[in-house]
């Protein structure tokens, strides 16, 4: 077989081989029932700490754990920011006194049942572990 030929085989075959795999999904903002839409910068000021109520309701984000993708996306996509600078961000809050970080919850299914059982819950997910009951409040 030919150079061009193989190259072109391989071509085709990645092309097939894109097709038939999912999309990878990104990471959503969800929330609890009483929590409406919302906006990039009302999520960046609720994860900083910057805004507590929206529309009047108190909320309560969760992070996912350290080393999680979603949590590395999300800080990265939503907030410009690893995983080091929130930390440390967060640091000389607690140390100012300017309150303290979002809980961090081990993995999805811990975050879906705060989400669900917890009024004014926010937190993020792949959005393909958020289920069909959930309401996504943002998606970038």
């Amino acid at each position: 077989m030919t150079h061009i030929k193989r190259l072109f085989c391989r071509t085709v075959l990645m092309g097939l081989l894109a097709m038939s795999l999912p999309a990878l999904a990104g990471v959503v903002l969800v929330a609890h029932t009483g929590v409406g839409k919302i906006d990039l910068l009302t999520a960046q000021r609720i994860y900083t700490g910057k805004v507590i109520q929206v529309a009047g309701v108190s909320v309560a984000p969760v992070n996912l754990a350290v080393g999680q993708g979603a949590r590395q996306r999300f800080l990265s996509d939503y907030l410009q920011q690893n995983d080091d600078t929130y930390l440390a961000y967060w640091t000389v809050r607690r140390y100012v006194g300017k309150g303290s970080p979002p809980r961090d919850l081990a993995n999805a299914a811990e975050v879906i049942a705060y989400i669900q059982s917890t009024p004014g819950a926010i937190a993020y997910l792949d959005e393909a572990d958020v289920p069909s009951s959930m309401s996504i409040i943002l998606r970038k």
